[in-house]
């Protein structure tokens, strides 16, 4: 059921929207206009080039355990690919590799691993890292070097996001978990600096001029932590955490930056793990079909590919296993699962693949989401991973 809101509050989503759209634009205008020719080749340029088809029809060409592959980010240690990386992504069975502290030395170093994962994968692999800004910034030699709580103007918030969407694809990284669109509306909330600051509706205009920062510097951006984490004193990454907001403030609050940054045509929404007993009162947001499929996708009209936050999480945990949990949120509606632990990858592959195998809708679900992520490879400008037989 959608929730009726006040005439003014419409009218001030309406006005947020507009504001959002205007000054972007018109940063947009003079930034990427002086410098088209670098940009030609942007993802801000890549959207609306397609509908989707081809991603369609490559998931039709894919082997049972290719499609479940398209649903997982693995994770590995050091500074090198590991063997069993090289084989999965060669493969086409995963999606691509989130990047840590202990992945990264140095720029050349980087590049050269991000190099190896694209040619072991063919050039289809995402490459994603948490480069949010201030103290978190998995890679210290690229932007954005203010933390998002410090920036208070949309002009500067595109300006630090484009460059580090640009300093990323230099090192070959095409995926930003970032930026933060939760509002820290209470004292000591667990976002507090990370997230933008001000009032929803400010907050609202910053992400999604970072969204299309990201954008025009070429990488794929990732507002998170749906339905917003603001109101948390504690991580999820450390606790269970339950936010006993009404319905009413979730909409009118949390949920406005969500609706600027599906607006500015964000690539990637993260789940978060939190339990909202307003929206659900059993599960945990990543795992909750009325959270994904019903306010993400039916309310907010969102289309493109839902990230879990790590897998790992206590809030997770303390429920199921990683595997089992993985096959919680892809059923709910989340298209890419985040492991996060070098140990989780293969558990997480082969616990989806037997449901694929024994549920008809579980892998009719795995062909949904195996789509939306090969759309949004399409869009960054990879490829689909080579078709192979097996199931």
């Amino acid at each position: 059921m959608r929730f009726s809101l006040p005439r003014d509050v419409t009218r001030r989503r309406r006005l947020v929207a507009l504001l959002a759209g205007c000054l972007v634009a018109l940063v947009t205008g003079v930034e990427v206009g002086a410098r088209s020719g670098d940009d030609a080749g942007s993802l801000a340029s890549a959207r609306g080039n397609g509908d989707g088809d081809a991603a369609a029809a490559a998931v039709d060409e894919l082997s049972l355990r290719q499609q479940v592959g398209q649903l997982v980010m693995l994770r590995f240690d050091g500074t090198e690919r590991p063997t069993y990386v090289r084989e999965a992504l060669r493969a086409g069975e995963a999606a691509g590799a989130i990047l840590f502290g202990d992945n990264v030395l140095s720029a050349q170093q980087l590049r050269d691993l991000t190099g190896s994962l694209q040619q072991a994968a063919g050039r289809s692999a995402l490459v994603a890292v948490d480069q949010e800004g201030g103290d978190i910034r998995i890679v210290p030699f690229a932007g954005p070097e203010p933390a998002a709580g410090a920036i208070a103007r949309p002009t500067e918030a595109q300006r630090v996001a484009r460059q580090a969407g640009q300093d990323l694809d230099r090192l070959g990284i095409n995926v930003n978990l970032a930026p933060v669109a939760d509002v820290a509306s209470v004292p000591g909330s667990v976002v507090a600096g990370r997230a933008y600051p001000g009032e929803a509706d400010a907050v609202a205009i910053l992400v999604a001029a970072a969204i299309r920062g990201h954008a025009a510097g070429g990488v794929a951006s990732t507002a998170k932590h749906f339905p917003g984490i603001g109101a948390a004193e504690l991580n999820t990454d450390d606790a269970a955490v339950t936010i006993k907001r009404p319905r009413a403030e979730i909409e009118d609050v949390d949920l406005e930056p969500f609706r600027a940054a599906i607006d500015a045509d964000v690539e990637l929404v993260m789940a978060g793990h939190a339990l909202y007993p307003a929206l659900d009162e059993r599960r945990i947001a990543s795992q909750s079909s009325p959270i994904l499929e019903g306010v993400l996708r039916g309310e907010l009209g969102y289309r493109g590919v839902i990230v879990t936050d790590s897998m790992e999480a206590e809030a997770v945990l303390s429920r199921s296993s990683t595997p089992e949990a993985a096959v919680r949120a892809a059923a709910a509606g989340a298209d890419l699962m985040l492991t996060t632990s070098s140990g989780s990858y293969m558990p997480v592959f082969k616990r989806l693949l037997r449901e694929a195998k024994r549920s008809e809708r579980f892998r009719a679900r795995v062909e949904e989401s195996a789509a939306r992520v090969l759309a949004l490879k399409e869009r960054l400008g990879l490829r689909p991973p080579s078709p192979r037989d097996g199931g």
